[in-house]
């Protein structure tokens, strides 16, 4: 395997994921709620996402490309959605969840769900997923470096994919390992808060994937 379409995969994928967005919002709201392990697997489940669109551009599957190019209004309204019922999650439920029971919009996303953390990991993959822009993304920065395709080699392509999840892994532990170490300094009254706040922002995502 080629280290530098490794290292240059890995910069990719860290320079994608790192921009504040819903994921990033959700991943602050999970490890202020629910601690480190929160975090981390809404990060996992981005960055799997982030290297099955790696792999589809490093690889070139076309096909795939397609797909997701003629469904994405149908992605985006229905991540878009997604990403409302989790604001009103964060609102309604989380930020009062020492006064309110657990009524859990998304079941399998609930603490102490049937699925747990396994369930973080999958809905934030599959929330992910449904950003095809993403893809595009990749297409674009993929060809600007001179990485589409890798040369048509295997090895170079595998490199590319697991550069471009690793980068983005990483930027997920720094953020969440980031949010633990102040989240003891953050007063006990202010957490509903930056609950409710981070609610809002996912709301507001929410609503922007339908409208535009």
């Amino acid at each position: 395997m080629d280290l530098l379409f490794f290292y240059k995969a890995l910069a990719v994928g860290f320079a994608i994921a790192a921009p504040v967005g819903p994921i990033g919002a959700l991943c602050i709201q999970r490890t202020l709620k629910r601690g480190l392990p929160a975090g981390l697997a809404v990060g996992l489940g981005a960055a799997l996402a982030d290297g099955t669109y790696g792999a589809v551009a490093a690889f070139g599957l076309v096909s795939v490309m397609d797909f997701f190019v003629a469904w994405q209004d149908v992605l985006k309204i229905g991540g878009g959605v997604f990403l409302i019922l989790l604001g009103i999650k964060a609102i309604v439920i989380y930020a009062d969840a020492d006064r309110l029971p657990e009524r859990p919009i998304l079941p399998f996303l609930a603490p102490g769900g049937k699925l747990g953390l396994a369930g973080e990991v999958i809905a934030t993959f599959a929330l992910t997923l449904t950003n095809p822009m993403t893809i595009l993304s990749f297409i674009a920065i993929f060809a600007g470096l001179g990485l589409m395709h890798a040369g048509g080699e295997t090895s170079q392509s595998i490199g590319l994919t697991v550069g471009v999840f690793v980068g983005s892994a990483l930027w997920w532990v720094l953020l969440s390992g980031f949010v633990t170490a102040i989240r003891g300094r953050i007063p006990d009254t202010a957490l509903p808060w930056i609950n409710r706040f981070a609610g809002a922002l996912l709301i507001g995502f929410g609503a922007a994937a339908i409208t535009t």
